[in-house]
């Protein structure tokens, strides 16, 4: 089924739904105002767009359809009330509102007002036992649909996991110069999703009704640590997958390469070689058809003019390294500036930047060692498809952020 631009026409969060059915005293009573009610109703509904199979849009477009259309709602006409908006809805300010009245405290002081025993105590002798259950109730409906929502983005995130610990995670120490106090590049990011997962599961799915939710029967199946090289090979034929859509999009004739490489493995009698070298030019060509070596030496100049090993002299020409030409590559193009935080000062490039940068670099120069080394050895065709599953990362994550800075560079203007 595709849907429609349509608004849902009624109220999707069934906390808002009982809510609204109290007498007004009650809602003061319980402390309840219309902003905490409207931020459950769009929390729910975002939630339920999101996690509806039968939506042919991507969530992107549901999300802008519903807002588009949110002022022709009844949630919206409250919006407007509380906003004091007469010309009409706009989104971004009540987004901004709703953060700001959760830091204030509305809806995240109810929360924990509701977590206290003695508000639930209260609200119990308030509303009688069967209306506070019909609360609870609920209550429970709301969370099982968010939760849903959570455990499908934690388990959306295990391709890029595995695209970072083929990639990133192959760096060794002296390839790395300490830019965090986090030690990413040493992160298992499988296991530690594995083990989110695992707490959503049982803490969180388990004792909430995911029957009235979208949930599937993948969806309630636990992921365990048990079940890691299963889980590997499946996502890392999602990688794979994804790293050929967008070589595909950022430059279609490069596929070849990468469809080259497995013939020659497969086929071929110097397959090793010949495979190492497609791939070899894969990464040379993406970046330079890209931003040629003139482009990338202006980027470099423009936005890390300072930072070392990005440019070199080569016969009495300044020309950036593979390093500088990876950086370039994954920020598109665009400025490396970012403000300051506890874990990044904000000079040069950052920290996930640099790494899948230098995981470029340090994957071409072990299929470099390959092409020439040529043994023909099964430990040596075993060192390359290691090598393949790396560039396929590299490729994932690098092609992902750097189009993600474009968009964001392109919001901006």
């Amino acid at each position: 089924m595709t849907q429609s631009d349509s608004t849902p026409a009624v109220w999707q969060s069934q906390f808002a739904t009982y809510v609204r059915s109290l007498e007004p005293s009650r809602m003061r009573a319980l402390r309840l105002d219309e902003s905490t009610i409207v931020t459950a109703e769009i929390l729910v509904t975002i939630c339920k767009l999101i996690s509806d199979e039968d939506d042919s849009r991507t969530w992107i477009e549901r999300l802008n359809s519903y807002f588009d259309n949110l002022d022709n709602t009844a949630v919206g006409n409250i919006l407007e009330e509380i906003m004091g908006a007469p010309q009409g809805l706009n989104t971004e300010s009540w987004l901004a509102n709703a953060l700001t009245g959760m830091e204030d405290g509305k809806a995240k002081s109810w929360i924990e007002r509701y977590r206290a025993g003695g508000y639930r105590d209260f609200a119990l002798r308030l509303l009688g036992a069967a209306q506070y259950r019909l609360l609870t109730r609920a209550l429970s409906e709301d969370v099982a649909v968010i939760a849903l929502v959570l455990r499908r983005i934690v388990r959306a995130l295990m391709p890029f996991a595995v695209a970072w610990g083929d990639s990133v995670g192959m760096l060794t120490k002296d390839q790395l110069e300490a830019k965090t106090q986090v030690d990413m590049a040493g992160l298992n990011a499988v296991r530690l999703l594995i083990e989110i997962d695992k707490v959503v599961g049982e803490k969180v799915l388990a004792k909430l009704p995911m029957e009235v939710t979208a949930a599937t029967r993948t969806d309630m199946v636990a992921w365990t640590t048990e079940g890691t090289a299963m889980l590997m090979a499946q996502f890392r034929a999602l990688v794979r997958e994804a790293s050929a859509k967008r070589i595909e999009r950022a430059n279609t004739p490069l596929l070849r390469k990468i469809q080259g490489a497995r013939a020659a493995l497969q086929y071929s009698e110097d397959g090793t070689s010949q495979a190492a070298n497609s791939l070899i030019e894969l990464i040379d060509r993406i970046m330079r058809e890209a931003f040629p070596p003139d482009q990338a030496l202006a980027w470099i100049d423009a936005n890390l003019p300072e930072y070392p090993k990005l440019t070199h002299i080569d016969k009495s020409t300044r020309k950036p390294t593979k390093l500088g030409e990876s950086l370039c590559f994954i920020y598109g193009g665009g400025p490396t500036a970012r403000p300051a935080n506890e874990y990044d000062d904000g000079e040069g490039p950052s920290m996930i930047h640099e790494l899948i940068a230098r995981a470029f670099v340090s994957t071409r120069n072990k299929l470099q060692k390959i092409k020439h080394a040529d043994t023909g050895t099964p430990e040596e065709r075993e060192r390359l498809l290691t090598l393949f599953s790396a560039l396929e990362g590299a490729l994932m994550l690098g092609l992902s952020v750097a189009s993600l800075s474009a968009y964001a560079e392109s919001d901006a203007a």
